[in-house]
């Protein structure tokens, strides 16, 4: 095995993960909030104490910190593996298809794919409150694949959907059929060359503008302002972007602020979290955040997508059916937790999953395998194309003004066999606008529609509470969001390992 460093990061090759040291599924802490049991991370005590033991607090602390500093080493090291692309076969990434038979369309995809945000385990950072935790590793890979589709959703609605990192990593352990004729003399899957980029050589970072500044940049592409200066700016708010989510209390999308808002469903630092409860957590960081006032994010319902509820949350009015910036229709993120089958992936439903990911307006799918969640972006033929939280990073001081953008963004793509995804997973969506929201409807009704099987999930229109799911809305800043009322508990109880989700 080989150490590697953020710039050359390899993801994990072993399928055994979050494992506590005893081997056992720690029980949740609150009994009524809803989470599958599903075959992701286990989780440790975060207070470093085992209930019951007896044993001294001082013992079980260092218990703890040789975990942690286990983990980090665990997750710090990797088997190198190949990823090997089809050039006869298209290759869907965010809504966008590639066909790797050129040079050209491999360094597009390239950048595509180098300019997604990737955010991994840390380590080193700031204390979590109410632990003595100072990394993730071996527990936080589902809030870090929620930060991923959080972040995508954010560049969406900061960015043109065409812009591109300058500064791409060049892509290492892949292997482009295309490739191997033109350059017989260079090891095969070693590094991509680099290519001319319409984007030109890296700016000087200045002092990030204002959001609404680059938002009108973006709705007006042709403000008569040099191309180099909105490269500056675009560059600039990447960099905000990716300071929201550092490893920091006062992050508002980082780890810090994730399980703090994980405690009010009775989840602690080095607890489980599944891709539902992540859905909600990332729901309640949206609306309480200063820095994305005219961007909401709602949460589906028992795989039901009301509209009304959609529309009230960006404050749309019945009345208003406009779809202008002034017509008070704030920018929506769309989360629908779902459940394709089982203990095991429905087959069924493979070809509905890419037909979602073939959309521009689907903005990833957090899930992933059994004990190893992902975030899942694209795919080739029958297999899922996914960024890994699994490497264990040093924190960066996201509040300096010059920090390196290096390791928040990945240089090497991997593949997965459809059959070897967890049935549990949350699907998001973006919507700009009143009119973009129409269509991403239609769109997605269509493309998760079938004559032979039940739809992963429907749009109704109407309001949740209109069937009987008062407490339940997914625009709701209620804390008790999602947690079961007491007069259901006893049905929840029969559901086993289908709560929270209606079986397909």
């Amino acid at each position: 095995m080989n150490s590697v460093s953020p710039s050359a990061a390899q993801y994990v090759g072993s399928g055994t993960f979050h494992d506590d040291p005893d081997g056992r599924r720690l029980p949740s802490t609150s009994a009524q909030v809803l989470e599958p049991r599903s075959h992701f991370s286990h989780g440790f005590l975060a207070d470093g104490h085992k209930e019951g033991s007896g044993e001294p607090d001082e013992v079980d602390r260092l218990k703890l910190k040789l975990m942690s500093a286990w983990n980090n080493v665990k997750y710090g090291w990797s088997v190198k593996t190949k990823t090997v692309f089809n050039k006869s076969s298209p290759l869907t990434l965010m809504g966008q298809s590639y066909l790797l038979n050129s040079e050209d369309e491999v360094e597009r995809f390239r950048l595509a794919f180098g300019s997604r945000v990737w955010l991994t385990y840390r380590k080193e950072f700031p204390q979590l409150e109410g632990s003595s935790l100072t990394s993730d590793c071996g527990w936080g890979c589902m809030l870090r694949s929620g930060q991923m589709l959080l972040a995508q959703g954010l560049m969406s609605h900061f960015l043109p959907s065409d812009w591109r990192w300058p500064d791409c990593p060049q892509l290492t352990d892949v292997d482009f059929e295309v490739l191997r004729p033109r350059s017989p003399s260079r090891p095969a899957g070693i590094s991509i060359p680099s290519f001319s980029s319409s984007w030109g050589s890296t700016v000087i970072q200045k002092q990030p503008p204002s959001i609404a500044t680059v938002e009108g940049l973006k709705r007006a592409p042709s403000l008569p302002e040099p191309q180099v200066s909105r490269q500056t700016q675009a560059e600039a708010l990447h960099r905000r972007v990716v300071s929201w989510f550092g490893d920091q209390p006062a992050a508002p999308f980082g780890v810090h602020r994730l399980v703090e808002l994980g405690k009010e469903s009775g989840k602690r630092a080095g607890d489980w979290y599944g891709p539902s409860l992540v859905a909600h957590i990332l729901r309640k960081a949206v609306s309480r955040s200063l820095e994305v006032p005219n961007l909401s994010v709602y949460v589906a319902q028992d795989c039901t997508v009301y509209t009304e509820d959609v529309k009230r949350l960006c404050g749309q009015s019945l009345s208003d059916t406009t779809s202008s910036p002034g017509s008070g229709w704030k920018s929506v993120i769309i989360l629908v937790p779902v459940r394709l089958g089982g203990e095991t992936l429905n087959p069924s439903y493979i070809e509905c999953v890419k037909n979602i990911l073939r959309l521009s307006c689907c903005i990833g799918i957090i899930g992933g395998k059994p004990k190893h969640s992902l975030f899942f972006i694209g795919f080739q033929d029958e297999q899922l194309l996914y960024l890994d939280p699994h490497y264990c990073q040093p924190v960066v001081d996201v509040t300096q003004g010059s920090f390196s953008l290096e390791s928040f963004h990945c240089n090497s793509p991997r593949k997965m066999n459809f059959n070897r995804m967890d049935p549990s997973c949350t699907i998001g969506f973006y919507a700009r606008s009143k009119k973009d929201f129409d269509s991403l409807c239609s769109a997605v009704s269509v493309a998760v529609s079938s004559k032979e099987r039940y739809p992963i999930f429907t749009f109704v229109e109407g309001r949740g509470q209109d069937y009987g799911l008062e407490g339940y809305s997914g625009g709701s800043n209620d804390a008790s969001t999602h947690i079961i009322p007491p007069g259901n508990l006893n049905l929840n109880k029969k559901r086993g390992s289908a709560e929270e989700f209606v079986f397909l």
